[in-house]
């Protein structure tokens, strides 16, 4: 059974290939190695996709994400970068206390997501704010948000950083036994931690639903931290593909499959980062569209599909009541602890209710699918 379909339009091949700093590491362990988003990826490991998935809801799993685009804002009070930011994000940025972060959107004048991000508003500096983008789009942010930010606003993108996310229901304890400082306690924190005496940065977050964090380390030092996670009994590497289908079963979007420039965040289901105060101020691009949006109808929304037998959904493919066709994928695989296909798909609002019965087209074949709460597995974040 091939559980995995949620990637292939980003694994697609380039003429040059970078490598994360842990690259070599991958290979070591027996890696399997796919491009992903201009990078050289490890897809999975010995165990595979269907152990680690299940891995990371049980124990604890260590991902390599350092293909992700760290970004710093400086040159201006943090509340003044914040302040800039919400022109062209929807989210209550000037109200993000110190250590916390935020997930949002980099909105287009229509309202579109230009990308989806965490933005970080850090505890021990009051003149910085953090950034972490997605990898395929990265040249894209820094060209955007160079064009929407004062000019004395400095952006840096770290390249000589490395991002490590270690998810599971035992991640927090592998990663204190490593630091030499309490580790971030909520979720949606961040702060300075150093770990095996390497100086970090901890984001308690993660795209698998379950708790963990995101560190932030020295490209130099990556290795290193990797290989102290990796001997604590009972944590394992995992690749993209159980991150796939982790965040897919979590209910967490994908840029370029469940995220484009035309689809708006009312749309995508993720009104929530979208503030009160923003939505009655209206100071952002994109702001009648998705005003509109909220208080109306959308055109079109993001939802969670349960399909009958084993095959998973892949991307475009379309969705039906009868003969009309009402909407189509945007993402879709094999749930290991559902143990059933799941797939999002972009629906006519009138065929988006719980329990609503339709088909999807499989290469010709119709699969019957039902209309499903979202996320299909409950999170496990630490309030």
């Amino acid at each position: 059974m091939r559980i995995f379909a949620g990637l292939s339009s980003w694994c697609c091949m380039s003429d040059k290939l970078l490598k994360t700093p842990l690259y070599k590491a991958h290979v070591a362990i027996g890696a399997r190695i796919v491009p992903f988003a201009g990078f050289e990826m490890p897809v999975q490991f010995p165990a595979g996709i269907m152990e680690e998935h299940k891995h990371t809801r049980t124990a604890c799993s260590v991902f390599d994400v350092s293909h992700m685009g760290q970004v710093q804002l400086t040159g201006a009070p943090s509340i003044e970068i914040l302040r800039a930011l919400e022109s062209f994000t929807p989210s209550n940025l000037q109200e993000l206390p110190k250590g916390s972060i935020k997930y949002s959107a980099l909105l287009n004048a229509t309202g579109g997501v230009v990308d989806d991000l965490m933005i970080t508003n850090p505890i021990e500096d009051n003149n910085r704010i953090d950034l972490v983008i997605n990898a395929s789009r990265v040249a894209v942010d820094l060209e955007f948000i160079r064009a929407h930010l004062p000019a004395h606003i400095q952006i840096t993108n770290l390249q000589d950083k490395a991002l490590i996310a270690v998810q599971g229901p035992k991640a927090a304890g592998a990663v204190q036994s490593l630091a030499n400082a309490p580790m971030p306690q909520k979720f949606m924190t961040a702060a300075p931690v150093p770990l095996v005496n390497i100086p970090c940065y901890a984001a308690r977050s993660g795209y698998t639903g379950e708790d963990g964090f995101e560190i932030s380390v020295p490209a130099a030092n990556a290795t290193a931290l990797y290989e102290a996670l990796l001997k604590i009994d009972g944590v394992k590497p995992a690749g993209l593909g159980a991150r796939d289908t982790l965040r897919l079963e979590a209910g967490l979007c994908l840029y370029g499959q469940d995220l484009d420039e035309s689809i708006s965040p009312v749309e995508a289901d993720i009104r929530f980062i979208i503030g009160k105060r923003r939505r009655e101020e209206g100071s952002f691009n994109g702001a009648v569209r998705i005003v509109q949006e909220f208080n109306e109808t959308p055109k079109r929304v993001r939802v969670g599909l349960v399909l009958e037998g084993r095959a998973p959904a892949r991307s475009h493919a379309l969705v039906f009541v009868g003969k009309n066709q009402v909407g189509e994928i945007s993402s879709g695989s094999f749930s290991p602890t559902l143990d059933a296909p799941i797939a999002f798909a972009y629906l006519s609002p009138e065929y988006a209710a719980i329990g609503t019965q339709l088909e999807v087209d499989l290469r010709g074949r119709k699969i019957k699918a039902t209309v499903t709460r979202l996320p299909f597995v409950p999170h496990h974040y630490v309030k």
